[in-house]
């Protein structure tokens, strides 16, 4: 079975060679995207092996990893592994990673950091993490319990049929919300992770920020009805509300309360245009998976 590891990386200089020469006791296939670093990332990855793909400049995690499945895919290969440059993922672990989908138990095998207790992981870092967890799971009707886990492995269909559009960190929402689309089997193993201090080169804030924006951009394609249709009618009910308690202070003082009617109105003037935009973009959406079913 061919396996191949990605990498996507920035300026990590000083943990590729370790890496990669760990990685080629598993696999002599090593992706290495180097996403416009200003180090010798790219230069140690190609002298030890590895398929390094450059980019001009920093796209970011999720361009690093849409070009590692565009060259997975482009070698034909069987089970696609992400495993991050920062040096907190064990090769050892690969191997439990990759079994679900041997077995084919799965399409998508996630490592989470959470299944075996570990308590390694920063508390801020974990607060973050199962925050944005829930708001995926509430977007997928899943129960992941890591969805930010970069330490990944997809089966061949995925790799073929999947193709991530977010460069940001975003990008680890995205492929669960397509992949449950498509109805992939998504499991999770347990993973161990070395925190060394704090590795991580990812700003917990943006990172935090980029998932949320990213989840709701993709829940607005995939459901704009229930996305925007809802929030629409509630600014209706909110709306009216305000607009009917105008109208009856009206009635009985003849006084307008400025501020009551002026939410009254931007509320249903809110709930009008969301309502407008869920219908043609639900249109819209549909249209074009009609031409690309046909």
């Amino acid at each position: 079975m061919d396996i191949v590891v990605g990498i996507p990386a920035f300026n990590e200089e000083k943990n590729m060679a370790k890496i990669i020469a760990k990685l080629q006791k598993v696999t002599n296939k090593i992706i290495v995207c180097n996403d416009g670093s200003t180090d010798l990332t790219g230069e140690i990855a190609e002298k030890m092996g590895a398929i390094v793909i450059n980019h001009p400049k920093n796209l970011g995690y999720g361009g690093g990893i849409r070009s590692i499945f565009l060259k997975a895919r482009e070698l034909n290969s069987d089970i696609l592994v992400t495993f991050d440059a920062d040096g907190q993922h064990r090769v050892e672990d690969i191997q439990a990673v990759i079994d679900p989908i041997i077995k084919d138990e799965a399409d998508i095998v996630i490592g989470s950091r959470f299944l075996n207790g570990d308590d390694a992981v920063p508390n801020y870092r974990r607060l973050g993490i199962n925050t944005i967890t829930k708001i995926t799971n509430a977007a997928t009707k899943k129960k992941i319990t890591d969805s930010q886990s970069g330490f990944r492995a997809y089966s061949k269909r995925a790799i073929q049929e999947l193709t991530p559009s977010d460069y940001g960190m975003g990008v680890s929402t995205e492929i669960l919300i397509k992949a449950d689309k498509k109805e992939f089997r998504i499991v999770e193993v347990p993973i161990k992770v070395l925190y060394d201090g704090d590795t991580s080169t990812h700003n917990p804030v943006g990172h935090g920020a980029s998932v949320i924006l990213s989840t709701m951009k993709f829940i607005s394609i995939e459901h704009p009805l229930k996305f925007y249709g809802l929030t629409g009618v509630g600014f209706l009910v909110i709306g009216l509300f305000f607009i009917i308690w105008t109208i009856q202070v009206f009635t009985e003082t003849r006084q307008v309360i400025t501020n009551i009617a002026l939410i009254g109105i931007g509320s249903t003037i809110t709930g009008v245009m969301l309502l407008m935009a869920a219908i043609l973009l639900y249109s819209l959406v549909s249209v074009v998976r009609e031409r690309q079913s046909s």
